[in-house]
């Protein structure tokens, strides 16, 4: 650890979601463990159907001395009608516009206690709050949960759609093809968010990417080793992803191996398996599926023969903005295929909630049935578990294709399955699709489970003195020392 007299402030100001807030939590950790000149303001937003929970940042408080937490009350929302559907995205602009007087006041408080403020470091959907850094005359630096190679598109689509290059509109085509530089391949449209394919968020999009145009700098959680390429392509002026070149630091995977430490029973029953025999259903904290298609997954699995466990969650109602809960065992069994929890008794456990990074880091879990979030993905990798792509929403269709077709780290079952809010699937994917990725994530002689292996060492290589995500770490930590 290092020691000098000179210290300095950071304000962290997260996304609510559970996805973005824990791992800014975890990486405000990994600055504190790293240099103890770093002190740090985190903001909490509070936000409806957020899936973030007060002990998530009690962890934080606990942490160290050198951290404050300030909770902001939640701001008024704007009244809806019944004619009204509320889109997230309008949701948080609304949130966000209404705290930063109240952020703005806050650190202002703080001014006069040392030691002297640095830098905001604002979540990827925060960047509004840079009004709020420059008022200080700070430097923001933008703290990007999702891969590189998902910034550069976000970044390299916002260049065309300004230069008006590239319309919503044009990319309707499934077909149709964009060259990314973060990507060696062309990338499908299929495989883009949502949120740059429907007109409707043509002007959510277009602030969001004017919001990221104005950092400067990135921190991404994703390492080197992984995404190569993509790193590089920051590095090319003449890519255009930003004015001049702006520094990225790649210094993940930022995650939380031990999952708080839960206990759970389903951890007991994998005791019981056989190493690399378990498939692990799960689709993060907002994935679920109407009954038709749980049915079909019901049939792949008991097709497949294979050991699993299941984390089935229960969709919220049709309209609702709020996320899945878990079924009563009444309705578990009505959901279910009749007999379907009598005929794999044996072989498998249909649970709720899952403790996710304690079930990959399990010996007996061989394959990962994933939505392909972020978080999930690099967890995945890091304890060495190959993934079966199903992407429901946000970046997870590219976040598919990237570990498929780019890095081939991953099997298919799906790359562009996507989920609309108020809209539902855009199709149905079938049994023997399923089963069929059960099968080649489980193979045990498999090319995709020898690279995922080779990726879970780089991938703590990489953390460790010497490696590429230590390195950015501390010229990331000389950046904010040199701003005060």
């Amino acid at each position: 650890m290092k020691k000098a007299a000179a210290a300095a402030r950071l304000v962290f100001i997260p996304s609510p979601g559970a996805g973005h807030l824990v791992s800014a939590l975890e990486f405000a950790k990994l600055l504190l463990n790293r240099d103890d000149r770093l002190w740090i303001t985190l903001f909490i937003l509070q936000f409806p159907y957020s899936t973030a929970s007060e002990s998530d940042t009690s962890s934080l408080s606990s942490f160290s001395e050198r951290v404050q937490v300030i909770n902001l009350p939640p701001p008024q929302l704007p009244p809806t009608n019944s004619d009204t559907k509320p889109g997230m995205g309008n949701l948080m602009i609304t949130l966000l516009e209404n705290q930063k007087p109240r952020v703005k006041e806050a650190v202002i408080s703080n001014l006069h206690s040392a030691p002297p403020l640095a830098a905001f470091v604002l979540d990827m959907f925060c960047t509004t709050m840079i009004d709020v850094a420059d008022h200080f005359n700070v430097p923001s630096i933008v703290f990007f949960t999702s891969g590189v190679a998902f910034l550069s598109s976000m970044l390299h689509l916002y260049t065309l759609r300004e230069r008006h290059d590239l319309e919503a509109n044009d990319l309707k085509d499934p077909d149709t093809e964009v060259a990314i530089p973060g990507f060696l391949n062309p990338v499908p449209s299929k495989s883009l968010p949502s949120k740059v394919l429907n007109k409707e968020w043509e002007q959510w999009f277009l602030n969001y990417g004017r919001g990221l145009k104005r950092a400067n700098g990135f921190i991404v959680n994703s390492f080197e080793e992984l995404e190569p390429h993509a790193v590089r392509s920051f590095s090319d002026p003449d890519n255009g992803l930003v004015q001049g070149i702006i520094p990225i630091y790649p210094v993940g995977p930022i995650l939380n191996p031990k999952d708080n430490g839960e206990t759970h029973e389903i951890l007991t029953w994998l005791d019981e398996q056989p190493p690399s025999s378990v498939v692990f259903l799960c689709f993060g904290s907002r994935g679920s599926f109407d009954e038709a298609q749980v049915t079909e997954i019901a049939h792949a699995i008991v097709n497949s023969g294979a050991r699993f466990v299941w984390s089935l969650r229960k969709p919220p109602l049709k309209g609702s903005m709020a996320g899945p809960s878990d079924y009563s065992v009444h309705d578990l069994a009505s959901v279910l295929p009749e007999g379907f929890l009598d005929r794999t008794t044996e072989i498998g456990r249909v649970i709720g909630w899952a403790p996710q990074a304690r079930v990959l880091a399990h010996p007996a879990t061989g394959g990962f049935v994933s939505h392909c979030g972020w978080n999930s993905t690099l967890e995945s990798i890091y304890f060495g578990v190959p993934i079966a792509t199903w992407p429901l929403y946000a970046e997870q269709q590219t976040n598919a294709f990237l570990l498929v077709r780019e890095l081939k780290i991953a099997v298919e079952i799906s790359l562009d399955y996507r989920v609309e809010v108020y809209v539902g699937p855009n199709y149905l994917l079938t049994a023997d699709k399923i089963e069929g990725g059960i099968r080649s994530v489980l193979d045990k002689d498999g090319e995709v489970r020898k690279r995922v292996k080779e990726m879970s060492e780089r991938s703590r290589k990489t953390l460790l003195e010497g490696g590429c995500s230590y390195s950015y770490l501390d010229h990331l930590i000389d950046y904010f020392m040199d701003q005060v």
